[in-house]
């Protein structure tokens, strides 16, 4: 079996299409998929997605590319989170490539969810981009790790190079492979694929966006992630059944709330 463990079904172009969405991740074999919060306004449709579908699990959060939303508290994210089919808090995490200017409100938003997961003891979902250094450095300062009394967490998406990854393992972070690791232009994060662990890895669609090959331009969605794990297997030279069971074996040690 296969887990999206990052996705966005309830934005509208999918959302539309959630018979047919569902449909093929069953063909696929995808069991499980975790549907991620990006901001408050529209928590309530992750939320009624994972109550109505028991095999869907939702977080709650804030991305750090929305500016101009509600700020989330500690109290808010901690009350919200209190619900069984909610599995992590996030996403959260810094932007430099979208947001330029004083970021510092990013930053403030980043303790605010790693404070929320330390109290609340759900993993953080976490986006970094052109801020790898400030987000390793908040992380430690704030605790977020499992060498630091928190719960670690997932670095999703990852971009990365292999040190910012060895940096946030060591925290006990898992890190999480999108269809970009698919495209053959990405040949830096083909070695970082390399050398992470099965032991510390998730696959992800962060659908709708970033669509494998050989689906690349086209809408993502979760049946998709099954290429995600059959490109990491041909780069680490093992089965897709180990690429398959370890990563979804990994989900569940994360997203420990989570019932399969």
């Amino acid at each position: 079996m296969f887990i999206d463990s990052h996705c966005h079904i309830n934005f509208p172009e999918l959302a539309v299409r959630m018979p047919e969405i569902l449909a093929k991740m069953a063909e696929n074999g995808v069991t499980h998929a975790l549907c991620v919060s990006v901001d408050l306004p529209d928590f309530p449709q992750v939320l009624a997605l994972a109550e109505q579908y028991p095999h869907i699990f939702a977080s709650v959060g804030v991305h750090p590319d929305y500016e101009d939303t509600p700020e989330p508290s500690v109290e808010q994210l901690v009350t919200l989170a209190n619900h069984p089919k909610i599995v992590a808090i996030g996403e959260t995490g810094l932007d430099y490539y979208r947001l330029q200017g004083d970021l510092e409100w990013q930053r403030e938003r980043f303790r605010t969810h790693i404070r929320a997961s330390r109290e609340t003891r759900k993993p953080l979902i976490i986006h970094t981009r052109a801020s790898s250094a400030d987000t390793i450095r908040i992380m430690r300062e704030e605790g977020a790790g499992t060498n630091a009394g928190g719960v670690a967490g997932v670095m999703h998406c990852f971009t990365e190079s292999l040190e910012v990854a060895q940096a946030a393992m060591e925290q006990g972070f898992y890190i999480s492979f999108s269809g970009i690791v698919t495209f053959k232009s990405a040949k830096e994060l083909h070695e970082v694929a390399r050398a992470v662990p099965l032991e510390r890895m998730l696959i992800e669609t962060d659908s709708p966006y970033l669509a494998p090959v050989p689906f690349r331009g086209r809408m993502n969605e979760p049946g998709y992630v099954a290429h995600v794990a059959e490109y990491i297997a041909t780069l680490k030279g093992v089965s897709l059944r180990e690429v398959a069971d370890r990563t979804s074996e990994n989900f569940f040690t994360l997203f420990s709330t989570a019932k399969a």
